[in-house]
């Protein structure tokens, strides 16, 4: 099994995989050569816009920041190959932070990300938001998800139902298409165990609906 590595660690073995240089990395995704470096070196953190702008630029999920597991530029994916078996497994023991992206309406941890190219996407989420105003706009995206509270409660609001109260040791089922949104409902910490059907990427530029705008700059080359 794969064990995780720091976005950085992981940044500099696709490059190695895929023969990029740091210039190559800019021209794909838009962040400077001198953010690149400061990430490859641990001296900077990327916010959550940046990372979805590395993984569209990149063409590679959320999961294989925290790894460096992907396929080679122009190599097929061995996922849309057909196969008679598959025998992929992995063990999340929930130690150490690396897998944390937080954003304006929830703090999330992605789970197993060892394994890449995963037709779900398991992730526990702490609810921040507490009224629809502070959240912002319904959020959709591809695919279907299945929500469980663990801890507190939280109210479900979507396009075409009343809003919904969810108490822990109760679960969610919906389609992700329909406008959604989870709000912090009850005192003290709210947490769910999310598992969604959409593709990461796609799941993450539906989250940045209602993140702070934010401009990035041109590449430098340096």
């Amino acid at each position: 099994m794969t064990r995780r590595a720091p976005i950085g660690k992981a940044l500099r073995r696709l490059r190695q995989q895929n023969d990029w240089t740091l210039a190559d990395v800019a021209e794909r995704t838009g962040l400077a050569v001198s953010t690149l470096s400061k990430v490859e070196n641990d001296r900077m953190s990327l916010t959550f816009d940046k990372i979805v702008s590395l993984c569209e630029g990149l063409g590679v999920d959320i999961g294989t920041l925290f790894t460096g597991d992907a396929p080679q530029a122009g190599e097929a994916d061995a996922s849309a190959a057909p196969v008679a078996m598959m025998t992929r497994r992995s063990v999340d023991k929930g130690s150490g932070d690396d897998a944390l992206v937080p954003t304006k309406n929830y703090r999330h941890r992605y789970l197993n990300t060892d394994i890449t190219h995963k037709k779900m996407i398991p992730i526990l989420v702490e609810h921040r938001a507490r009224t629809m105003e502070e959240f912002g706009a319904l959020v959709r995206h591809p695919g279907e998800e299945f929500v469980y509270v663990m801890e507190g409660a939280i109210e479900l609001h979507t396009e075409f139902y009343a809003p919904t109260l969810v108490k822990a040791g109760e679960s969610i089922y919906l389609d992700s298409t329909m406008g959604h949104a989870y709000l912090a409902a009850s005192d003290g910490p709210c947490r769910t165990l999310s598992v969604c059907s959409s593709p990461e990427t796609a799941l993450a530029k539906a989250l940045m609906v209602n993140e702070p705008t934010v401009t990035l700059k041109k590449p430098v080359k340096e």
